[in-house]
C-alpha cells in the first residue's frame, strides 16, 4: 500500500503539484498521463489494465477513469470526481518559480514569515500547513481519491469505485462535459448503477476568519451575462453629438456590481452578489473619435432561480440603466445648451436580447449572410477564447443593425454551470446525518451541512435539475451555443446522480497563500471519506 499514511499522501501530493498543470498547458496533459500510469501500477489494474483509461476531450487533453469492480454481479457504484488543473502563478511574484514545489515554498514562507499576512502567520505557528499552487484546489482531493482506489483494489469496500479526474475545471469544464457521455457508456458496458457522485473539493470559508468545517450537498450555479453597448460615434470636440459607449458600460456596471437584488437566499445560505469580470471598449486603435462600442461581463451565481427569471431581471436592469443614461445625457445636454445658448438634444437607448438582435440581422441581410458571418468568426484563429468570440459575435451583428443604436444588448458567454442540489435525496440525507455523528464521536469534529458548494465545481454536470424548456432563455442568447460550446443535455438528464462534497480543510484558493492542513486532510478527512463510502454501500 503506497498511498495510505500521511507521509505517503504528502509525498503523492508533492508529485502531483510538481506538474504545473495550469489549464490549457502541456503539463495538464502530462499530469493526466502520470495519474493513469500510477494507477496502472496497482496489482488490480495490472490484471485488469483496460479498467484504467485515458479519454480524449477532443481538444488534445484527457480525462482519466479508473474502475474497481467488486465482482461481476455488483452494480452499486460511487463516482469519485476531481480535477487536476490549476490557475496560474503570477500572483506569487518573486516566489512563482517555487509555487509548484510545496516543501520548498513552505520552508521559504517559514523563513520569511514577516512578509506574510497575519492570519497566514498564525497558521504557520501550528506547523500543520503546506503551501503551493494546487495543494488545496484540488490535488489533495485527487490524492485522497487515489488512496481510496488503492483500498478498493485491496477489497475494502462492498461496492464499486470509479475514479474520474478531469482537466479544465478552472476555465470551461471541458473535461467534465466530455466525461458525461463516457460515464453513461461505462455504466452500460460494465453493468454499473451510480449511487452517488462524491467530490472532494476543499472547504471554502464563508467569511474572513471562518473556522467551520463544511460538507456540501450541492454546488452553486454560475452564468456570465454580458451587456454590449453601442452608442453613437462623434469627435471628442463634439461629445454631445454622439454617445460614449464607455459611459454606457460604466452605468451598467454601477447598477449591477454587487447588486444584492440578485443574491438568492436558500435557508441560511446567501449566494454572493454579482461582480464584474471584464469591461472594455472595442476600439482597436487610438483616435479622437469617442469609443462608441463597449462591453461589460459579469459573474452571476445561481441557486433556485430559472434562467427565464434571471433573464427577465437582467433585461429590466438594462432598461433601468438605459433610462438613466437618457436622463443623464439630457441633463448635461440642457446645461451645455444654456452655456452655449443653443438648442439641447435628446436621445433614446434601445434594449435588446441577443436573440432579438440576431433576428433583426436576419431580417436585414438574410439568414445565409448571418450564418456566413458567424462561420467567419468561428474560424478566426486569432480569437481563441470563447468570451472573445462571443463578444465578436455580438459586435458584428450589432454593426449590421447600427440603425438600432444607441442600444444595449444582453447576451450570455460560456461557461454555464447549472445549480445542483441533492439535499432532499434520501441517501444523501442519511449519509450526511451519519457522517456528522461519526465525525463528532470519533474525531471531535463538528461538521456543518451546506446546500451549495460556493466555489463552483464539476458537480454541476452530473445531472440536470431544470427542464430543457427553462434553458431556452440561456441558449437563445448565448452566441456560442452549438457553435463551439454546449452541454450534453440529454446525457445530463439521463445520468442524474445525487451529489455530495466531502473535502479537506484549506485556505486561500487561487491566492499565493493557498495552503492545506495536512493532518486534517490526510488523517481525519481520509477516514471520513472511507466512512462515507461504507455508509453509501450499506444502504
Amino acid at each position: 500500500m503506497k498511498w495510505q499514511t500521511t507521509q505517503q499522501l504528502k509525498q503523492l501530493l508533492g508529485k502531483l503539484v510538481k506538474y504545473p498543470s495550469i489549464s490549457g498547458s502541456k503539463a495538464e496533459v502530462l499530469l493526466a498521463q502520470y495519474v493513469a500510469a500510477q494507477l496502472s501500477e496497482l496489482d488490480y489494474f495490472r490484471e485488469n489494465n483496460e479498467l484504467v483509461q485515458l479519454h480524449s476531450t477532443g481538444d488534445g487533453r484527457y480525462f482519466v477513469t479508473a474502475l474497481v469492480k467488486r465482482n461481476e454481479y455488483i452494480r452499486d457504484t460511487i463516482i469519485l470526481v476531481s480535477h487536476f488543473d490549476v490557475v496560474d502563478v503570477q500572483d506569487y511574484g518573486a516566489w512563482k518559480d517555487v509555487a509548484f514545489s510545496p516543501e520548498e515554498l513552505t520552508k521559504l514562507f517559514y523563513k520569511h514569515q514577516e512578509r506574510l499576512p497575519s492570519e497566514v502567520q498564525a497558521d504557520l505557528q501550528e506547523g500543520e500547513w503546506i503551501f503551493g499552487r494546487g495543494v488545496m484546489d484540488m490535488k489533495s482531493g485527487l490524492a485522497l481519491h487515489m488512496s481510496l482506489i488503492e483500498q478498493a483494489c485491496a477489497g475494502k469496500f462492498s461496492g464499486n469505485l470509479l475514479l474520474l479526474t478531469v482537466p479544465d475545471e478552472e476555465v470551461n469544464s471541458m473535461g467534465m462535459r466530455a466525461a458525461v457521455p463516457a460515464l453513461l457508456e461505462m455504466a452500460e458496458k460494465y453493468g454499473l448503477a451510480y449511487k452517488l457522485v462524491l467530490n472532494s473539493e476543499p472547504m471554502f470559508t464563508r467569511y474572513p476568519g471562518d473556522q467551520t468545517n463544511y460538507i456540501y450537498t450541492g454546488s452553486i450555479g454560475k452564468v456570465l451575462p454580458g451587456f454590449y453597448c453601442y452608442g453613437k460615434e462623434t469627435h471628442v470636440g463634439e461629445p454631445l453629438a454622439g454617445l460614449n459607449a464607455n459611459f454606457m458600460a460604466s452605468q451598467i456596471t454601477n447598477e449591477f456590481e454587487l447588486n444584492t437584488d440578485f443574491c438568492e437566499v436558500f435557508g441560511e445560505e446567501i449566494s454572493p452578489p454579482p461582480t464584474n469580470l471584464l469591461q472594455m471598449d472595442l476600439k482597436e486603435d487610438y483616435s479622437v473619435q469617442i469609443p462608441h462600442r463597449a462591453v461589460t461581463l459579469f459573474n452571476l451565481f445561481l441557486q433556485q432561480k430559472s434562467m427565464d427569471e434571471m433573464t427577465g431581471a437582467l433585461v429590466e436592469l438594462a432598461k433601468r440603466t438605459a433610462r438613466r443614461i437618457e436622463e443623464r445625457y439630457h441633463h448635461q445636454a440642457t446645461r451645455f445648451a444654456q452655456l452655449e445658448k443653443s438648442t439641447s438634444r435628446a436621445l433614446s437607448v434601445n434594449v435588446l436580447t441577443f436573440a432579438e438582435l440576431r433576428h433583426r440581422a436576419v431580417e436585414m441581410v438574410g439568414l445565409e449572410a448571418v450564418e456566413q458571418l458567424e462561420q467567419t468568426i468561428l474560424t478566426n484563429k486569432k480569437k481563441k477564447d470563447e468570451r472573445e468570440r462571443t463578444i465578436q459575435f455580438v459586435d458584428r451583428l450589432a454593426i449590421l443593425c447600427k440603425d438600432l443604436a444607441p442600444m444595449i444588448v444582453l447576451f450570455y458567454a460560456p461557461p454555464y454551470y447549472p445549480a445542483v442540489n441533492s439535499s432532499d435525496d434520501p441517501l444523501v440525507k442519511h449519509v450526511v446525518e451519519r457522517l456528522q455523528q461519526h465525525a463528532s464521536k470519533k474525531h471531535g469534529v463538528k461538521i456543518v451541512q451546506q446546500h451549495y458548494f460556493g466555489g463552483i465545481s464539476d458537480l454541476s454536470y452530473v445531472g440536470l435539475q431544470q427542464p430543457f424548456s427553462s434553458l431556452q432563455a440561456l441558449t437563445a442568447n448565448m452566441p456560442m451555443w452549438k457553435r463551439g460550446y454546449d452541454l450534453p443535455l440529454e446525457a445530463l438528464k439521463k445520468l442524474n446522480v445525487p451529489v455530495l462534497n466531502v473535502g479537506p480543510v484549506g485556505r486561500d484558493a487561487h491566492q499565493w497563500t493557498e495552503r492545506l492542513n495536512v493532518p486534517l486532510a490526510f488523517e481525519t478527512m481520509k477516514e471520513l471519506l472511507e466512512y462515507t463510502i461504507q455508509e453509501v454501500f450499506s444502504k
